[in-house]
């Protein structure tokens, strides 16, 4: 019996251990001219989001695109602090459709270091082709933080698990670009940092 239950017992570690391999979580490689950043893509806690920034990947959406935009403690008009890069597709044409707004109450995440979410204007406005990384801790952005006037924040859906120095490297370009708006004057990068190819790892 006690032989039958070691056996059991192997198994069963086995099995879980099979288990956990099948749900790790897919990582997706951005090889920009800074530098690789990899990004794991939280798809069992926020599947719309993460599922949208999957298929961007998987399909080639964001090779040849870039990132634009850097928000800093000196260049944010609200003075709170913002901290954070913004990359996606260059041309500002979402590839439909857009998706429904995930929030963070629900998911649980936050905009924190390193965390990835999807840009948007009102809620179900938002789109994978267009993404912001979290640098230092940002979590106004949250459902019921005060950045956003309709309070429900901003969809979290992964996060940097290497190339945080490219992050920071971005961030702290020129940003003397042309703006469209008085809200991103001073933010947009003068040259911005092309995302050569980007794809799951």
């Amino acid at each position: 019996m006690i032989r039958l239950l070691s056996i059991f017992s192997i198994f069963c570690v086995i099995s879980l251990s099979a288990c956990s391999e099948t749900t790790e979580r897919p990582v997706a490689v951005f090889e920009t001219t800074q530098g690789n950043i990899e990004i794991e893509i939280y798809t069992d806690k926020a599947p719309i989001s993460g599922g949208d920034f999957l298929r961007y990947v998987e399909n080639g959406y964001y090779n040849g695109e870039g990132f634009y935009r850097v928000v800093r403690a000196d260049n944010d008009p609200l003075e709170m602090g913002m901290s954070l890069i913004q990359g996606g597709r260059l041309d500002s044409e979402p590839i439909p459709p857009l998706i429904d707004h995930e929030l963070t109450s629900e998911t649980g995440l936050s905009n924190t270091e390193g965390v990835v979410s999807i840009a948007r204007d009102a809620p179900g406005t938002g789109s994978a082709a267009y993404f912001f990384i979290n640098v230092g801790n940002n979590d106004f952005l949250d459902f019921g933080g005060e950045r956003n006037p309709d309070g429900q924040g901003y969809a979290t859906f992964g996060k940097v698990i290497s190339g945080m120095d490219v992050v920071r490297n971005i961030q702290s370009l020129e940003a003397k670009g042309q703006s469209g708006d008085n809200v991103t004057t001073g933010q947009i990068l003068t040259k911005p940092v092309k995302i050569n190819v980007a794809y799951r790892k």
